[in-house]
């Protein structure tokens, strides 16, 4: 498998280049610049290139004080997938998330993303919640880590 360069999003093009993949996955939440610059001071944010050609990004919220339970999701472009560049970035997160003290992973995929919810469920993930957000009509699924 050819190798990803992962880096973390620390100038404008990278944190536009993770606002990308992020807003083409789940464009129900599409996320303005300003956002992801608010996001990356909370979150283990990501970008994978393979050679200068974008591949995906990740997200590692980390265990807040009062649980144990860390975020961490993997996203890939449709043209990436099926190569394993998703396996890798989520067995990056994973060892992320588990460095900062989780306990406990959790995952949230956009309900119509059936790629992202085989994956999940591929990797042991197990739903545990779906619902709407108020004034929204986008579907999410949440699934923890059995």
């Amino acid at each position: 498998m050819p190798t990803l360069r992962i880096e973390q999003p620390d100038d404008e093009a990278r944190l536009k280049d993770w606002q990308h993949v992020h807003n083409v996955i789940v464009p129900p939440a599409a996320m303005s610049l300003d956002e992801v610059r608010e996001r990356v001071r909370r979150n283990h944010l990501e970008v994978a290139y393979l050679g200068d050609v974008l591949v995906g990004c990740t997200t590692v919220r980390p265990p807040t004080d009062d649980t144990a339970t860390a975020m961490v999701i993997a996203r890939v472009l449709a043209e990436h997938r099926g190569q394993g560049f998703g396996e890798e970035l989520y067995v990056r997160g994973l060892k992320q998330a588990r460095e900062l003290g989780a306990e406990v992973i959790e995952t949230v995929v956009l309900a119509a993303n059936e790629d992202g919810l085989r994956f999940a469920r591929k990797h042991g993930f197990i739903e545990i919640e779906r619902y709407v957000l108020p004034g929204e009509t986008a579907e999410w699924v949440d699934l923890r880590l059995a």
